[in-house]
């Protein structure tokens, strides 16, 4: 017979509690998928989808202020492969970057001593992924190498940094938020430090204007924005005007390039970094509650944002066609007045209170369709984005313009019929803004669509201090089949709180007491004894609360019945060894001694009692005589009856086992009554021993005090050992069977609680001092082991209590329940040990190569014939256990996503855009989006005669110059009427005729500049300039006139001007050249896309894409990204090869194939070729085989070689 196996694995852990006021900003969201947030000086790591703890990091030793998930956007293979990093800084200065699954500081840095204001991972640059950038107070900013703790560079500004926030689409670009405004950085590099100060510009708060007093009227918020035009000066305000810390937060839009948002306690801001000019304002009427924080989201024009209830709410910007189509007036010439972002959801509020407040919101970077809000006591909400489609006549008449559904999905446009999955991201949930002016897709109706956010997930937190716990009875043979380590954590608000110490999740939360709970005491595996005193009245007297909790059911009874009101406070209660008896203790009257199994009071002591300072039961009781007499009666009962000897047989066998199985349950029978033996110690020091069977107390014997000793707080009992400590902090070791004595002076202080450790024979105890806990083996009465307050940990110790035979629970006061190993040493633990509750999916968590194989199993199975998802079916020569856990992975996605992955008409690249986006790899996700795009929009092309720009589905202008140019030229034209109507100065209006004319606008152009005012100093060059641009003609003189003067004027170093004048006479190619000569690589990306036709555009990118590859900027990846956007899909191939991206090259090879928009010549057969022995090596590494026969047959003659040797290896396989 097999034996009983039961999972009972207490590993070492932390259940966390409320937050601290420093922990406000330490919260992010990685790539990953988990949500990583400071809790006083811990790093707590929690699954996004389970809202399950998976890691707790401990090695600061003071309040974490930031915490940094590292970037993903790499190419990932054995030698860089997934794994969690993430950095922390603390008040004191100390950064720790973390290996997260392992539980490893990996490296730590210290530069002051001050709280590190901000902290932002470099993830722009294909030469490292170790370079982390950080402000440390009051005003340097150090980049550092994270893996070897090297500072690289740093450099100091003038005023003191609060946060800083990199241009997304331009990493040479940073802007830092300091208490008197902002300050522009345009040459970011990691090899050298900024050069000079930067541009320094100033915030004059919103709040200034008195037009923000008229916000709650209907147009409120738009007279506010055309009143309030100049928020960032040259000069500085006078001190009225500026309010230091009024601004709460800066950022860039991700979604668009060179915009950006001031966040107020009452507006958000987009500015419009071009011309410096608020070009949207995002405000809350009067009686609306306060933004705290926002989040601008990359893939959509929207922002999520927190508010001072706790409350989410995400804003969409609205798109301008709409408002065109359905004016009732008339077509207005000029529509788009201002960017309006419109709500489009929000979730419930919190009950705030002085204890409960919002500290921080982060939102998914991957999908951008959730939001997780930490709560300060604690909590962690995650509220997930979901779409529903509405019927037309559903719809409200309030104006906002509908939300409607995108027609791609993964990239690819899908039919109604085809399986997708709305809710994966945000792209997928909502269509694109449509650009003012534009008509909507042709073809099928698109769904309208409503958001909403549902809760998915909430994290509970232990509340504050002070906490008494107590674990449930140990494990023993007896219980074993119903054993569960619970442990009962008794708190300051009078519930208490079962925590299932297997998985750290909360098992029961009851209400059970009204005031602070003092201690806890279990009478069983399923039940326990909780009491709580109130609040002492002018004599001195409280009401006592003795409840009986039931944890099944959760009932509670008053375990001493109406008694308890206007008496002198419990003390102590102590459940004997056998669960029957209960003493109750009180400070100023005599012992109670309560029958635990009938909840009946056996004897009240009298009044001369002797006051009691520390009470203990014996382990040691006659259960084992009453059962053995018990049952010699009921045999001699069974015999007298006349029977058999068969019979007789049988009757006493199951009369014994019968008897056997009650014995786990002895202690509740009503039948048998043990005697049991407690003693107690009063004030003098002398030691009482009394025994009780039944209702009967005797006195058995006294022992006069021991004059070493003080007045004993506690005394522990096991075995032959007794251990009592005084108020000294000394501790006297009995051997009672010895009857010896052995007094240890641990100069401690106060000995507050002793406990030994369960498990038969262990003769292990902890000691609980006022400044901390020491674990003594009694049996050679030496220390084990030692932790201090203040020298070795920050906290102070509460209560503690043995976990299992070598693991102590410690309570503190920062809120927190640390489970530890003997040793009292505070660490983190592997995440790859610990058992969840849920199923977690999360690849990171798997050796380098299972990882990287599991994500191939997923690509790709072209040697399958079909998709599975199960590993076992596979080829795969890998271990057991690392098959079964690539296989709980796959177990553990979601039903749609592995309904998704088992459909046969789920495309090659819908299917790389899905993993990438599970696997949250940052450079997948955006190279295979791109790729998409444009691989389906070229093989469009191909199979229509005449090639045509589509601008009915473009890419997404988060992509800026990588989109359709007629769609990039759109948005532009959009933007600059937008800074038109905004324009407040002429140093506006000269930025827009600027813009005009490079755009191609001339009349509009002119028009502006013919404004200028007599008393302008430019007044006679803006009439001139007018002049000529009204009368530029495309005759031979005036062309090579204008452009001697351009070329002169750039050779003098205003580029700007010469650019210009090119871009007048249609010489805009040229203007491009000088552009990228002078290392103005965007602006002439820019250029092309607006001005010139598709070859030379072509052009000017491919020098660019050259630029980009050189050794000196190595950006390959962002390179690939414009031959994408090119249709150049031979050069991506060549260049993902070059760059050893062997997974990636052949998948894409693949693609291309199928779309047929590859040419495949002699040149590009050979390249496939060379694709596939490298991906047919690489399969190898991963150890499938068949993958990598079936890419070496593929590859032709280039890939014989390797073919024979797989071949090989099969028979050798197969011979053994």
């Amino acid at each position: 017979m097999l034996p009983y196996t039961v999972n009972f694995k207490v590993s070492a852990r932390t259940l966390t509690g409320a937050l601290n006021a420093h922990n406000k900003a330490a919260v992010d969201w990685g790539w990953q998928g988990l949500i990583a947030y400071g809790c006083h000086s811990l790093v707590v790591v929690i699954d996004s989808n389970t809202a399950q703890t998976l890691q707790v990091l401990e090695k600061h030793k003071a309040d974490v202020v930031k915490v940094k998930w590292a970037r993903e956007n790499y190419h990932h293979n054995i030698g860089s492969p997934y794994s969690l990093r993430l950095a922390s800084a603390d008040v004191n200065g100390k950064i720790i970057v973390w290996d997260v699954a392992s539980g490893v500081a990996q490296c730590e840095i210290q530069e002051h001593v001050k709280p590190v204001q901000d902290l932002q991972w470099l993830w722009n640059q294909d030469a490292s992924r170790d370079l982390l950038l950080a402000i440390h107070p009051p005003n340097y900013m150090v980049l550092w190498n994270a893996a070897t703790a090297t500072k690289l560079w740093k450099k100091s500004y003038a005023d003191s940094i609060l946060s800083f926030s990199f241009d997304p689409f331009d990493p040479s670009h940073l802007t830092l938020l300091t208490s008197e405004g902002i300050i522009f950085i345009s040459d970011f590099s990691p090899s050298k430090p900024p050069s000079g100060p930067g541009k320094k510009v100033y915030i004059s708060s919103p709040h200034s204007s008195p037009a923000h007093a008229k916000l709650a009227a209907a147009t409120g918020a738009k007279k506010a924005l055309n009143k309030v035009k100049i928020l960032i000066t040259q000069e500085k305000p006078s001190p009225e005007f500026v309010a230091l810390n009024d601004c709460l937060q800066l950022a860039y839009l991700p979604s668009k390039r060179n915009h950006m948002l001031l966040l107020y306690p009452r507006e958000v801001l987009i500015l419009d970094l071009e011309v410096n000019q608020t070009v949207g304002v995002i405000a809350i009427e009067r009686t609306g509650v306060p933004f705290l924080q926002v989040m601008p989201c990359f893939q959509r024009d929207g922002v999520f944002c927190l508010h001072e209830n706790g409350c989410v709410t995400l804003r969409v910007r609205r798109s301008h066609n709409s408002i065109h189509s359905t004016s009732s007036e008339g077509p207005d010439p000029d529509p788009v007045q201002e960017l309006t972002y419109d709500l489009r959801s929000q979730c419930d509020a919190i009950r705030v209170t002085k204890a409960v407040r919002p500290f921080s919101m982060v939102c998914c970077p991957v999908n951008e369709n959730a939001a997780a809000l930490v709560v300060s006591d604690g909590r962690v909400m995650i509220w997930e984005l979901k779409s529903a489609v509405c019927s037309r006549g559903l719809r409200s008449g309030s104006g906002v313009s509908p939300l409607y559904s995108p027609v791609s999905f993964c990239g690819i446009p899908v039919g109604a019929q085809q399986n997708k999955l709305p809710d994966l991201s945000l792209e997928d949930m909502i269509g694109q803004s449509a650009i003012a002016g534009e008509d909507p897709p042709k073809g099928s109706a698109p769904q309208e669509v409503h958001l909403r956010f549902l809760l998915t997930g909430l994290l509970s937190a232990l509340p504050s201090p002070p906490l008494a716990v107590r674990m449930c009875p140990p494990l023993t043979t007896k219980n074993i089949k119903m054993y569960q380590p619970l442990l009962a954590v008794g708190t300051g608000n009078g519930s208490v709180l079962v925590y299932h110490l297997t998985s750290g999740l909360l098992h029961k939360e009851l209400s059970v007491h009204s005031c602070e709970v003092r201690g806890i005491e279990w009478t069983s595996l399923t039940g326990f004894l909780s009491f709580a005193t109130s609040t002492p009245n002018n004599l001195g007297l409280v009401r006592n609360e003795l409840q009986l909790v039931d944890l099944p059911t959760g009932r509670s009874t008053a375990f001493r019945g109406d008694r308890g009101n206007d008496e002198p406070p419990i003390e102590m209660i102590k459940v004997s060894h056998l669960k029957q008896y209960l003493a109750v203790v009180f400070k100023d009257k005599p012992l109670e001694l309560w029958d635990v199994r009938t909840c009946t009071l056996l004897r009240e002591m009298s009044k001369n009692f002797p006051a009691i300072t520390a009470l203990e039961w014996s382990p040691s009781h006659n259960l084992k005589s009453l059962r053995k007499k018990q049952l010699a009666t009921r045999e001699a009962m069974a015999r007298q009856t006349v029977v058999t000897d068969a019979e007789l047989s049988i009757v006493e066998l199951s009369v014994i086992s019968l008897l056997q199985e009650a014995e786990s349950k002895a202690e509740l029978s009503q039948h048998i009554s043990a005697r049991e033996h407690f003693v107690f110690t009063d004030s003098d020091g002398q030691v009482y021993h009394l025994t009780v069977e039944g209702n009967l107390v005797k006195d058995s014997a006294r022992i006069p005090p021991d004059g070493s000793m003080g007045s004993i707080t506690c005394i522990a009992w096991k075995g032959d050992t007794l251990v009592l400590g005084d108020m000294d902090g000394n501790l006297n070791f009995w051997d009672l069977k010895g009857r010896v004595s052995r007094g240890i002076p641990t100069h401690r202080s106060w000995v507050r609680k002793i406990r030994f450790a369960p498990g038969k024979g262990n003769q292990k105890l902890i000691t609980m001092y006022n400044d901390g806990v020491e674990v003594w083996d009694t049996q050679e009465v030496q220390m084990v082991s030692s932790l201090r307050s203040g020298r070795n940990v920050t906290f102070r110790i509460l209560d503690v209590d043995w976990c299992t035979s070598d693991k102590v629970i410690l309570a503190s006061d920062d809120g927190c329940v640390r489970v530890l190993e003997m040793s009292l040493k505070p660490t983190s633990y592997r995440m790859d040990e610990q058992d969840w509750i849920e199923p977690v999916w999360c690849p990171y968590l798997l050796v380098p190569r299972a990882s990287l194989a599991l994500k191939t199993f997923l690509l790709h199975q072209p040697w399958n014939g079909q998709c599975s998802l199960d590993i076992f079916q596979v080829d795969y020569p890998e271990n057991e256990e690392i098959k079964t856990l690539i296989q709980e992975q796959l177990n553990s996605l979601s039903n749609d996503i592995k309904k998704l992955l088992l459909d046969p008409g789920f495309t090659l690249v819908q299917r790389c855009l899905l993993v990438s986006r599970l696997y949250g790899d940052e450079s997948e996700l955006h190279f295979w989006t791109v790729a998409a795009h444009y691989l389906h929009s070229f093989s469009q092309d191909q199979q229509e005669a005449a090639p045509r720009d589509k601008v009915n589905n473009p890419l997404d202008i988060c992509y800026d110059v990588l989109c359709e140019s007629a769609y990039f030229q759109k948005f532009q034209l959009e933007r600059v009427n937008l800074q038109e109507v905004k324009r407040s100065t002429y140093d506006h209006t000269r930025k827009c005729t600027d813009q005009l004319l490079l755009l191609g606008q001339t009349d509009r152009a002119v028009q502006l500049l013919l404004e200028t005012s007599s008393d302008n100093l430019h007044y006679y060059c803006d009439s001139l300039k007018a002049c000529l641009v009204t009368t530029v003609t495309s005759s031979g003189p005036s062309q090579s006139t204008i452009k001697l003067v351009a070329t002169n004027m750039i050779a003098n170093g205003k580029l700007a001007e010469g650019v210009q004048l090119l871009c007048l006479i249609d010489k805009a190619a040229d203007a491009c050249r000088y552009l990228q000569t002078y290392g103005e690589w965007n602006r002439a990306a820019w250029l092309a896309k607006v001005r010139l036709n598709s070859e030379e555009c072509a052009d000017v990118l491919k020098r660019w894409t050259d630029h980009l590859c050189s050794p000196q900027v190595n950006q390959k990846s962002k390179a690939l990204l414009v031959l994408l956007s090119l249709g150049c899909f031979s050069s991506v191939a060549e260049t993902l090869h070059s760059m050893r991206y062997f997974d990636r090259a052949a998948l894409f090879v693949e693609a291309c194939l199928q779309y047929g928009t590859l040419d495949v010549n002699e040149e590009t057969q050979k390249l496939i070729s060379a694709i596939y022995v490298d991906y047919a090596r690489s399969l190898r590494s991963l150890g499938f085989r068949q993958g990598a026969v079936l890419f070496a047959s593929k590859a032709g003659a280039a890939g014989r070689a390797l073919l024979g040797e797989l071949e090989s290896h099969k028979e050798e396989l197969m011979e053994e």
